[in-house]
């Protein structure tokens, strides 16, 4: 049964967010309840069981469908490809204890508010339930759940400042609190109990339960209890890692949910309350010095300094200004555009400190509660990851399929052959389950672990941690990572290289650092001085590390007193600064910074309003020099401004615009908007800075180029840099071309338009002129015919291609070429790595997780370069932070994917050998012994998996990737022929000892007649059978399984079990060779020792505990004969056909195979277009915009805001 979209009773929740989902609604039904509950107790908990794997199954047995209105349980389906089922139950929320009469209503919720909108009347309830610990609540109005435990988004600026500035009344605080819950992002440390009983339902350990049962039912006890004992281990160890995580994760979040706050009451004043009681619309009161923000909130009086390295990773201070009393009709959210984080303290967050303005206190409107803060949302990706589409995993389960119905047919075979033969029902039904035991391995997902685990291992000791290891096996597979530029390509700091002032329209001349000479005093001089947001904090000066190092070269000081007067605007907290004991003179005792525009990504810039002391106020702006100088009267801008620019962004330097211009002193600095203070500006020059590159960045970049891993530079950076940078890393050659594609809105319509031209163009002294000189032009042409070409994009750009060319957007992220993408914000990363994967790339994810936390989420191996709190969400972090460690991370990965497809092959190999020898000897009523079972599984196949996987990854990166899926044709033919050769050795040995000169039926010692044998130990053939299968009767020499046809079909299984080891243990070119494995390979000499003591002893005690049979030498021999045969055989067949890469690439190309990934089809197409790429050309869309604004895709950080972006 499925599920069908029907009016009313479905609906989607989330809509356009990552987590987005559908929702059902099903009514219980009494009669299919009450069959339920008697089918749980026929069945003995089955069916129970079945529902708790497929929650979908239990809503649909046990309810029917109804609107969403009226229905008391939800079925909640997933809308990604993985479509997950969950279910839900309605809560009823009352509230009738705090609404006395119908008087109440208007004190305790507006008349738009959803808690008006989701009260019931007459009864006073609110319909609720809980999904991935958000709380949503039926509107009654619009027929649909909504969140709770966030302020709406379309009150406006002013209705902000005049609804929530002066607090909630006590009535509506209680409502609100009864209805979002308490504002704790609550992780309880989940007990051991409950997830001992989550580990043991798993299918896995349920089939491992059947498996020991049977066993215990045929007194196979030994393997029985090893199997406990072994399979105990594993979920303790598995529980052990749980509660440590769930224990971390506490502690994680635990700090803030209890924290003493101050609140505004409506007419009643200030109240402290424990910030768990906290609720969407209250007003914060915050006070001088350090605090932790429990919640969401939007600053409406004042100013703050934050903290925000818990959820950025940059441990820089950042201003945070009071939210604009703007009279207009648009949401708050809109109104700031991309500016309205600057308003908004997040939770987890810690202000150091704060500046009130001429309303007295700092206040604070909560935004957001709970799980709904930026800090939920981080500790939600955290509880909740996204589940993984990797090849390998699905392909397991058709591989252990495969297994089941090959086990389906022994069953039936066994079945035959002993209800022919008279055997009681209740033997039969042993003997038939016995085979699904045999031909299923219940060892096979602990062997896996256990390759996972030593990977993990491996990595823990090169520095590199991880917190999802099923991703490690996805690092095999990875053909494209995405670097950031800044922290993670190049150093973290930068260093100032000069500046390069103007005057009257005239760049001067360049002034270089360091200098011996002091920077002479100047517009320019106060600029550096006061165009920052730098604050001192634990008797340092704290900040972005641009504005420290421009700051410093002035040799200044930062006097942050608390209280300044200043004149016409009373005793306010501002921020002065003054001539430090190294400055050069200056004719001013100091400066005082008034007002600050914090910066902002959407703007590129930021500005202050200064003033000196005694003197008048300035405004001073800093930003991309292209941004500033827009700002700028065009007659203070130098003509060659574009081209100077260009000379200094070509070799690879970061370069800062500087601009300013007097106020008029009419108006208070605070009451000027942000566009009156940022125009009309007078140009003041050029800073520039250099950032170097790491020394690890290009011989990384060079191994991961050598190995045919494209690498993507994706950065915050003006485009000139970033392909400078690209190029010095070696990320794109020298001598190939450059590609500049620009989109661009065409003014006063809904189209756009997008050009392709050479970077190279612009090195010419006129920006402004195209070349056209036709040996240039067939020079580039030449280069582009040879695929020797890059494409380089900005964020704009990118945006408005994804809105307007979406036809164009494979195209443009193809793998012909290498990228550069410029000016990239955070959700455009994100989403860039979407696109990526929907092409079929495997993506790794580089980055320093702070503006990169989102596309480290999104990509198949997010690797981040930071221990801070905002990587948590990263499955990879470096200690190292460098990109060394991405190489590191492949190449584990490609060796732990082979050593999941080894032990695959293996394990498939040993179960099916020990099944057809089962099989063979099923045909005289026999089987082997228990402790010849107890032999195999044990002593060989369980120290073999445990041992296996120790091999190390090969050093070297060669330029191809290890299979992706299980069912491919190599893998599937190593297995066949390896299967058909086993096969033929056991039926040869089968047959072939029956037509020996000395074989009898009747008398098993027949062939070694000797003085010590005795008569008490001969055995007829009517005995055999007329046991169990594993039946030990301990009271008898002989329990019945002691044959010839026994003795040399399991001694030639057990000795080919140790071959297919050998043969399977694959070493280069992904792992090492098979022989530094020295735990593994003593182990195998070790165990073909044993087995060939076996062979060849000849100890009575010994052969009647093994249920063995002596026989002579020669045939000894002849086994062992066939089995190096079989090795020989087997080790050619792996070596020259299933391991002989030209063999199959010959194949493909002889059948003109080609691959399925999207990416590589569309290589196809492209090589064949002549017109691609075009060059010099326009085109235009005529398509309208698909808005894409606001969810660029991913799980953006909401708390970031790059200064990165701007220079």
């Amino acid at each position: 049964m499925g599920e069908n979209p029907d009016k009313n009773h479905y609906a989607q929740l989330n809509q356009g967010e990552e987590n987005e989902m559908e929702i059902f609604g099903y009514k219980t039904q009494g009669w299919r309840r009450v069959l339920c509950i008697a089918g749980y107790i026929f069945s003995c908990g089955a069916l129970l069981l079945l529902f708790y794997w497929k929650p979908e199954w239990d809503v649909w047995a046990n309810c029917i469908r109804c609107s969403l209105e009226e229905a008391d349980v939800f079925l909640l389906r997933t809308t990604d490809e993985f479509q997950i089922y969950s279910r839900k139950t309605v809560t009823w929320i009352s509230v009738s204890a705090l609404i006395k009469s119908r008087s109440d209503y208007p004190t305790i919720a507006e008349e738009d508010s959803i808690f008006s909108k989701a009260i019931m009347k007459p009864s006073l309830q609110v319909k609720s339930i809980q999904v991935q610990k958000i709380r949503y609540v039926w509107n009654i109005y619009a027929k649909q759940f909504q969140k709770v435990g966030a302020l709406e988004d379309h009150h406006t600026c002013s209705a902000i400042h005049a609804k929530f500035g002066s607090g909630l009344t006590c009535k509506e605080q209680n409502v609100r609190r009864v209805v979002c819950g308490p504002n704790t992002i609550d992780v309880p440390v989940i007990p051991i109990w409950k997830l001992l009983i989550k580990e043991v339902l798993n299918p896995f350990y349920v089939f491992q339960l059947f498996s020991v049962c049977l066993w215990f039912a045929e007194d196979y006890m030994e393997y029985a209890i090893a199997i406990i004992i072994m399979s105990l281990l594993s979920i303790f160890l598995t529980v052990y890692d749980l509660r440590q995580q769930s224990a971390k994760l506490h502690r994680l979040v635990e700090s803030h949910n209890n924290i003493m706050v101050t609140v505004c009451r409506n007419k009643e004043g200030f109240q402290e309350l424990e910030s768990h009681h906290l609720v969407p619309g209250d007003t914060l009161v915050l006070k001088e010095g350090k605090s932790l923000l429990p919640c969401d909130a939007i600053l409406i009086s004042g100013q703050c300094i934050v903290n925000e390295s818990m959820l950025t990773g940059e441990s820089i201070p950042v201003t945070k200004t009071h939210l604009p009393q703007a009279d207009n009709f648009k949401p708050w959210r809109m109104h700031c555009a991309e500016d309205y984080k600057k308003h908004v303290l997040f939770c987890g967050t810690e202000v150091i400190q704060t500046k009130s303005d001429d309303r007295g206190v700092v206040k604070a409107v909560v935004l957001r509660t709970g799980f709904n803060t930026a800090k939920g949302d981080l500790v939600r990706s955290i509880l909740y990851p996204k589940p993984m589409n990797f090849k390998l995993y699905r392909d397991a389960l058709r591989f252990l399929m495969c297994l089941i119905a090959f086990a389906a047919i022994g069953m039936i075979y066994a079945v035959c052959v002993f209800a022919l033969n008279g055997e009681e029902a209740g033997e039969v039904v042993k003997k038939a389950l016995d085979v699904i035991t045999i031909a299923v391995p219940p060892a096979l997902p602990a062997a896996l672990t256990t390759g996972i685990i030593y990977t993990q291992r491996r990595l823990k000791k090169k520095g590199i941690f991880c917190i999802s290891p099923q991703r490690i096996n996805m690092c095999g597979q990875l053909n494209l990572i995405c670097f950031d530029k800044t922290g993670t390509l190049t150093e973290d700091g930068l260093d100032l290289w000069g500046l390069l002032p103007s005057e009257r329209n005239c760049f001067q001349d360049i002034y270089s650092f360091p200098a011996k000479r002091s920077l002479p005093w100047g517009p320019v001089f106060r600029a550096m001085a006061v165009c920052h947001s730098l604050i001192v904090w634990e008797g340092k000066i704290q900040g972005d590390p641009l504005d420290v190092k421009m700051f410093e070269a002035t040799n200044w000081v930062i006097d942050d007193s608390s209280g300044h007067q200043i004149e016409g605007q009373g005793s306010t907290h501002a921020t002065v600064v003054r001539p430090g004991p190294k400055a050069s003179s200056a004719p001013v005792e100091g400066v005082t910074i008034l007002h600050q525009f914090p910066f902002s990504s959407a703007l590129q810039r930021m500005s202050v309003i200064a003033q000196e002391i005694g003197g008048e106020q300035q405004v001073f702006t800093k930003g991309a020099p292209e941004m500033v100088a827009m700002l700028c009267r065009a007659e203070t801008v130098p003509p060659n401004f574009e081209s100077k620019l260009l000379l200094y962004t070509a070799q690879g330097f970061r370069v800062i615009g500087l601009a300013c211009k007097s106020l008029q002193s009419e108006k208070q600095s605070t009451d000027l908007t942000r566009e009156e203070v940022e125009s009309d500006l007078t140009f003041l020059g050029l800073l520039i800075m250099e950032n170097r590159l790491k020394r690890e960045t290009k011989p990384v970049l060079e191994e991961l180029s050598a190995a045919h891993i494209r690498s993507v530079m994706v950065t915050g950076d003006n485009i000139q840099t970033a392909v400078t940078v690209a190029k010095n890393a070696g990320m794109i050659s020298p001598m190939n071309r450059v590609i500049l594609v620009e989109a661009n809105k065409i003014p006063g319509s809904l189209s756009a338009s997008i050009t392709w031209k050479p970077l190279e163009e612009n090195k010419t002294e006129d920006y402004g002129s195209l070349e056209d000189d036709s040996q240039t032009e067939r020079r580039i042409r030449l280069a582009l015919g040879s695929g020797q070409y890059h494409f380089a994009m900005s964020g704009k750009s990118y945006q408005i291609v994804v809105q307007h060319f979406k036809h164009l957007v494979p195209k443009v992220r193809s793998g012909l070429f290498n990228w550069v993408f410029a000016r990239m914000s955070p959700g455009q990363k994100s989403s860039l790595v979407e696109e990526f994967q929907k092409l079929d790339y495997f993506v790794g994810m580089c980055g320093d997780g702070a503006n990169d936390c989102g596309a480290l989420k999104v990509a198949h191996a997010g690797i981040s370069l930071s221990e801070q709190e905002a990587s948590v969400a990263s499955p990879f972090t470096s200690r190292t932070p460098s990109i060394a460690c991405v190489p590191e991370l492949i190449r584990e990965g490609r060796a732990a994917l082979i050593t999941s497809f080894c032990m695959f092959k293996y394990m498939a190999l040993y179960s099916t050998i020990q099944y057809l020898g089962v099989l063979l000897l099923y045909w005289q009523l026999n089987s082997f012994g228990n402790y010849q079972f107890l032999f195999q599984d044990l002593a060989i196949t369980t120290v073999i998996g445990v041992t296996m996987s120790f091999t190390g990854a090969y050093p070297k990166l060669v330029p191809y990737r290890p299979p992706s899926q299980l069912i491919s044709p190599p893998l599937l033919l190593s297995v066949v022929l390896n299967i058909l050769f086993s096969l033929s050795m056991q039926i040869f040995g089968f047959v072939v000892v029956q037509e020996q000169p000395w074989y009898s039926k009747t008398d098993i010692h027949s062939a070694c007649l000797s003085a010590n044998n005795h008569v008490e130990n001969s055995s007829s053939v009517s005995s055999l059978g007329l046991h169990g299968m594993r039946d030990a009767a301990h009271g008898q020499m002989d329990n019945g399984y002691k044959s010839y046809e026994n003795t040399t079909v399991w001694l030639l299984s057990t000795i080919n079990c140790l071959i297919v080891a050998l043969v399977f243990s694959k070493g280069k070119p992904f792992r090492q060779p098979v022989y530094t494995n020295y735990v593994f390979v003593l182990v195998l000499i070790g165990q073909l020792g044993i087995c060939l003591f076996l062979v060849f002893a000849d100890i009575d005690d010994l052969y009647s505990k093994m249920d063995l049979v002596c026989t002579p030498t020669m045939w000894r021999i002849s086994m062992v004969i066939m089995l190096a045969v079989t090795l020989a055989v087997s080790f050619l067949v792996e070596e020259a056909v299933i391991e002989n890469r030209p063999l199959w690439l010959l194949l493909k190309k002889t059948f003109r195979y080609h691959s399925k990934s999207h990416y590589k089809r569309l290589q196809r197409v492209l090589e064949q277009d002549l017109a691609w790429p075009p060059l010099n050309e326009t085109f235009f869309s005529d398509s309208v915009a698909i808005s894409v604004e606001g969810n660029m895709g991913g799980h953006s950080n909401p708390t970031f805001d790059s200064n990165e972006d701007a220079l």
